[in-house]
């Protein structure tokens, strides 16, 4: 199985200059990441999980600091669409917050795992759908490639792990570790906009 891995959020090396196709590509990413955790055991399990957590984090909140933004002010009911997608986000979020706190060898991990899975693919459907048609019509080349830009610097300056140890243990105790990559990865995709 370990020549099928999907690779880290950041490790390929495609050359996006189309936001919309870096995200569609994503989406397949986290769907084969979802399938490595579900035919996977023990440690290729977790390291898969973490896999999955890493690039979810990533993707929601680069999506939330990029995308949302362009998508509130550039399409006719673009707000709309957007709090519908924060919305699913903010349930997907808590479920990945409460997965995250057990073992992938926990007996309650694989039906939360699945759970997550339904959400996600029923959010990604939505963007899909309702966001990425309009942001392909509403933006023009040089805006696809600046988003795709900010995405994939994002991706590479994320923290690789759910557990920032530059923190306080206190402070991550209180934001969770999901909630503390998602964090990290604001703020990586705020320096790669220059924000």
């Amino acid at each position: 199985m370990s020549e099928l891995k999907t690779p880290h959020a950041g490790d390929d090396r495609a050359k996006d200059d189309d936001v919309v196709a870096l995200l569609m590509r994503q989406h397949g990413d986290i769907r084969n990441l979802f399938d490595e955790v579900e035919a996977t055991q023990g440690e290729e399990r977790r390291d898969a999980f973490r896999r999955l957590v890493r690039l979810l984090a990533v993707h929601e909140t680069a999506e939330e600091e990029v995308l949302h933004p362009f998508a509130r002010k550039s399409f006719l009911g673009g707000e709309q669409v957007v709090e519908e997608r924060l919305a699913e986000e903010k349930a997907a979020k808590e479920t990945l917050a409460a997965l995250d706190e057990l073992d992938t060898d926990d007996p309650k991990f694989m039906p939360q795992l699945l759970k997550l899975r339904k959400d996600v693919q029923a959010h990604a459907r939505a963007e899909e759908r309702y966001e990425f048609t309009h942001i392909r019509r509403s933006a023009d080349a040089t805006d696809l490639a600046a988003m795709a830009k900010a995405i994939k610097a994002a991706e590479a300056m994320a923290p690789t792990r759910p557990h920032p140890g530059v923190e306080s243990g206190a402070k991550n105790m209180a934001l969770g570790p999901v909630a503390a990559l998602m964090d990290r990865t604001k703020d990586a995709v705020r320096k790669a906009m220059g924000k």
